[in-house]
């Protein structure tokens, strides 16, 4: 049986154990002001000292208050996001790009390998878990030697732990003062009593700066080995470790020595230390820097893209972090965009190939910029500019000198070489592309006339591919987004939607002889012949040959207020309603016919070009999305046992589904007998339209599949006539052949799907009239042919009669033709304008 423990109670009577030190404490500090009050009355000395040290206390603790009164605070370190930059994805979710100022990846502590870690306590602060923020030793030495070199210009040693290094880099700044430090060792303390050593740790080595545009080791180890810090050996994390004292010498050429010394120090702190052994020691100090010039990355040569892409993040969410928490260049976020790296490799060369065909054997076309080449730092000149090529072997260099037919050139790394192929026209300070050949270069000649390509998915409006011009190095103007050109007969197909919609079909027979319209009292009617295929022809006849005086029949009979509405609805542009908007000539870009040639493919679904998927911040949050559709229903504990949740159709309704899928199906026939033709060969539905602008100024074609369209254009930037040879058919549909060719899995072979309340109806092609008795067959000129209708509007039966009356009309038609000539002195001449829209304007 145990016994009972004794009470902590005190027995009345005796003294509390406060109640004793307080005794205690009186008794010494009265002894205490005793002895003072006895020495300051006796000596004059210790007078003076005391006083002395009361001045410097009370200094001091002024200071410390001056100091601290305005000090940020510690805690912001708790909540601090490191400036990180926005990375972008293709849409199979690879890296293609970063929108950087400066390298910076974030790693968690446990990221960082145990060696890397030593690495940095050995060179900075092999104190650092022991200290409280400020090392009294180190700093003591930094204040003797801040002594020793004062006013001679050199910056003394910094002494500085890891912690204030965090302070200064985070909070203070890089001015250098004895107040800062003062400074940075009062927050040193604050924030060892806000963070834990691993978390000071884990900032420090996110945030360092190390060279090569680099803050952090992930950033610096990619930047300097081309490898992520868990891939690094020994001597790697050494160099690493070496660079917080000068981040931007170690890593330059010609300071090889100086660090390998440097780095053999830290490689002996470690084993002084305990981190290594001395035969780790000798092995790492026995390796060469083996630094790399170049890093390796995915790159995708998609420059007006991605430029697209960062203004629309820009506007949405800022450039800097002044601008908000997710900006482009600090908020570190994740962008998925419609990028398709294939098909933009396509769309680049295929363009390109079509420029350089149409320049062919022309003369050089001038230089790309020029320079001052006589102050002798064109080298320096040539790497503080954007130029450059991204094609085969060209680069862009200046011309150094000229005289007579020998030249040199040279290059942003400062080599010269001599130049061949010279041009007349060119001298020195010319900025110019050049390819190797032999021992020196020769002179290649940039294409004057530019042009864009863009490919977007029917159904989504995500765009897979844009180039907007030869090279984004040479010129960032998008010729798809910001270059607003007439779009030629490429507009005809809405004028012909306008027409199906009044009540006409495919069938209609429109008139091809001449249009006429009226002037007003002084100058009365106008009439304007067409040339080529007159007479009455369907309207199919009309879009896949391009006929000028059929669309403008169309139009009027429609009624151009109905046609330019439709323009709009279509998104293509607000145009004014005048005969010759139907034939292109106002103005629009590319993106937007693209978009609205996919609106005919999605059975008149209008769907917004888009670049960007969605945009997530940096911890993975979505914070915009393209796609804004609900999902009613998907987010379901349980399934209810109804159908499942879909999410709702995409895309406006721009048009009649039954007429946009009309236009598409006449459109097939352009390339199977039209004007575009040049793509029939590729055995594939594609459906489109060629276009060329009056002058020639703009050639045009746009189409795909129902799946996927493309679309080309070219001119001079500031528009001039190309040359009579000039059509959409034989420049333009050849670029996008040749795009479809490179990428041919990607287009699909299936028929196109029709939409509810259309109907298939066998029609002659010649005439339009409904048989019978006979079939379609694949063969383009097949005179029986598959035709849409919408219900009950398809045409009368074709018989034997309406076959004697067709070839009486054709026969007919071409006496009338002969007799044009001979009464042309009695016609009436066509105004000019009208010449220039009927006659010209749209012409394939």
């Amino acid at each position: 049986m145990t016994e009972p423990t004794a009470s902590p109670v005190a027995e009345p009577g005796a003294p509390s154990t406060w109640a004793y030190l307080r005794y205690r404490v009186n008794r010494d500090l009265g002894g205490a002001l005793a002895w003072f009050r006895d020495r300051w009355r006796q000596s004059f000395l210790f007078k003076l000292v005391a006083g002395a040290f009361g001045v410097f206390l009370a200094l001091w603790i002024a200071v410390f208050v001056w100091l601290a009164s305005d000090l940020p605070e510690a805690e912001a370190l708790l909540t601090y996001e490191t400036p990180l930059p926005t990375v972008v994805r293709g849409y199979d979710g690879e890296i293609v790009h970063t929108y950087a100022r400066e390298r910076r990846v974030q790693l968690q502590y446990a990221d960082f390998p145990q060696k890397l870690i030593e690495s940095y306590l050995a060179a900075e602060d092999k104190t650092f878990f022991s200290h409280g923020g400020v090392d009294f030793l180190g700093t003591a030495n930094a204040v003797f030697d801040y002594a020793t070199k004062f006013g001679s210009g050199e910056r003394a040693v910094g002494g500085s732990t890891i912690t204030q290094q965090v302070a200064k880099n985070l909070l203070l700044g890089d001015e250098y003062s004895v107040t800062r430090k003062l400074k940075e060792m009062i927050l040193a303390g604050r924030i060892e009593q806000v963070l834990t050593k691993q978390e000071i740790l884990e900032l420090y080595l996110n945030e360092i700066p190390l060279g090569r545009r680099s803050f952090g080791v992930q950033a610096a180890s990619r930047a300097y080995f081309d490898k992520d810090v868990d891939a690094l050996e020994l001597h790697e994390m050494a160099f690493l470790a070496i660079l917080p004292k000068a981040p931007e010498r170690y890593g330059r050429k010609g300071q090889e020595e100086a660090a390998l010394e440097r780095r053999n120090f830290v490689l002996g702190q470690m084993e002084e230390n305990g981190f290594i052994t001395g035969s780790q020691r000798r092995a790492a100090a026995a390796q060469p820097l083996g630094l790399v010039t170049q890093r390796r990355e995915r790159s995708v040569d998609a420059g007006y893209f991605l430029e697209e892409v960062r203004r629309e993040l820009i506007t949405r969410f800022g450039e800097t972090a002044e601008t908000g928490p997710n900006s482009v260049y600090a908020g570190g976020l994740w962008v998925r965009t419609s990028l398709d790296p294939q098909m933009q490799t396509a769309a680049r060369d295929a363009l390109r190939e079509g420029l350089l065909r149409y320049h062919g054997g022309r003369a050089w076309a001038g230089p790309i910029a020029t320079l001052d080449v006589s102050a002798g730092n064109w080298a320096s000149q040539l790497q503080s500019s954007p130029l450059g090529i991204s094609y085969k072997d060209w680069r862009v260099g200046v011309v150094t000198s000229r005289s007579g037919q020998s030249a040199r050139i040279g290059f942003a790394d400062g080599k010269e070489a001599p130049l061949g192929n010279l041009p007349d026209a060119l001298k020195a300070g010319d900025v110019i592309a050049a390819n190797p050949s032999g021992n020196g270069w020769n002179v290649r000649t940039i294409p004057e006339a530019q042009g864009a390509l863009v490919v977007e998915s029917a159904q989504t409006g995500r765009v897979l591919a844009m180039q907007g011009g030869f090279d984004h190095r040479l010129s960032d103007f998008n010729r798809a987004t910001q270059a607003m050109r007439q779009p030629g007969s490429t507009i005809k197909p809405f004028v012909y939607a306008a027409g199906l919609d009044t009540g006409m079909t495919p069938s209609t027979q429109v008139d091809n002889n001449r249009f006429c319209y009226y002037q007003g009292a002084n100058l009365g009617e106008k009439c304007i012949r067409g040339s080529g295929s007159g007479g009455q022809h369907p309207m199919r006849f009309g879009l896949e040959q391009s006929q000028n005086i059929m669309t403008v029949q169309i139009g009027m009979t429609a009624g151009m207020n109905n046609v330019v509405k439709g323009i709009e609805k279509i998104g293509i542009g607000k145009f004014p309603a005048y005969p010759s908007t139907a034939l292109g000539a106002g103005e629009t870009t590319l993106v937007k016919m693209v978009a609205a040639y996919s609106a005919l493919a999605n059975h008149g679904r209008l769907n917004p070009p888009t670049v960007i998927d969605y945009v997530q911040d940096r911890r993975g949050k979505v914070l915009w999305r393209a796609d804004d559709r609900e999902c009613r229903g998907c987010n379901m504990a349980k399934w209810d046992g109804k159908p499942m949740p879909r999410f709702g159709v995409r895309g406006a309704q721009a048009m009649d589904a039954r007429t946009a899928f009309q236009v598409m199906h006449m459109l097939r026939g352009a390339v199977s007998r039209g004007t575009a033709t040049v793509l029939n060969p590729l055995n594939l539905p594609l459906f489109g339209k060629t276009g060329t602008t009056t002058g020639p100024k703009d050639v045009w074609f746009i189409g795909g599949t129902q799946q996927m369209i493309a679309g080309a254009y070219i001119g001079f930037d500031q528009p001039r006539n190309m040359g009579g040879y000039a059509f959409g058919g034989t420049i333009a549909a050849p670029i996008i052949k040749s795009l479809i060719e490179k990428t041919k899995p990607k287009w699909s072979d299936l028929p196109a799907v029709a939409p509810a309340g259309v109907r298939m109806v066998r029609v002659d092609r010649r005439s339009g009239k409904r048989v019978f008795d006979g079939w379609p067959t694949d063969d383009p000129r097949s005179a029986i042919i598959w035709e849409a209708f919408k219900p009950d509007t398809e045409p009368e039966r074709y018989t034997r009669q309406d076959a004697i009356a067709a070839k009486r009309n054709e026969i007919l038609a071409l006496i009338r033709a002969g007799r044009q000539n001979a009464e042309s002195a009695v016609v009436d001449e066509p105004a000019p304008d009208a010449v220039e829209f009927i006659d010209e304007g749209g012409v394939d």
